[in-house]
């Protein structure tokens, strides 16, 4: 399986480890689900874990930032797609344009204008916008 991560699901496997995030963490691991990144989203993610909020040091965040590469491919940054809706946090329309360049299975968000994308970009076929909790069974082992 192939997905694109928005960087609140990559936050909860690399910082928070939130326990509904283990079963997916433990496929990207095993090499069951392969996710795709770009440069984009990559610096977006860098930018985040540098919050004062999360009190991550520079070794933290480097440990961070180093798992997600080890376990990503990281694509060139697409352009636009015109046939996907715009989602109303222009930060996030990188996701969508990547899955739909990435051709993966599912854009997993915790983002609600990206979650309210999800039957309008569903109905294009090519990709669909799911929670991390909607992967069970897909993730686990096998």
């Amino acid at each position: 399986m192939r997905l694109v991560l928005d960087t609140n699901v990559v936050l909860d496997l690399v910082v928070f480890r939130d326990p509904g995030a283990a079963t997916l963490r433990a496929a990207i691991e095993a090499g069951r689900v392969t996710i795709l990144t770009s440069a984009e989203c990559l610096a977006e993610l860098r930018r985040v874990l540098d919050y004062p909020e999360f009190k991550l040091d520079e070794a933290a965040q480097a440990a961070a930032c180093d798992w997600f590469v080890a376990h990503a491919e990281i694509l060139e940054a697409p352009e636009p797609e015109p046939m996907l809706p715009r989602c109303r946090d222009a930060d996030d329309q990188k996701f969508l344009d990547l899955a739909w360049v990435a051709d993966v299975e599912h854009l997993v968000t915790k983002d609600k204008a990206l979650l309210e994308l999800a039957r309008r970009v569903a109905k294009l076929g090519r990709f669909t916008v799911i929670q991390t909790g909607d992967l069970a069974g897909h993730t686990a082992g096998g």
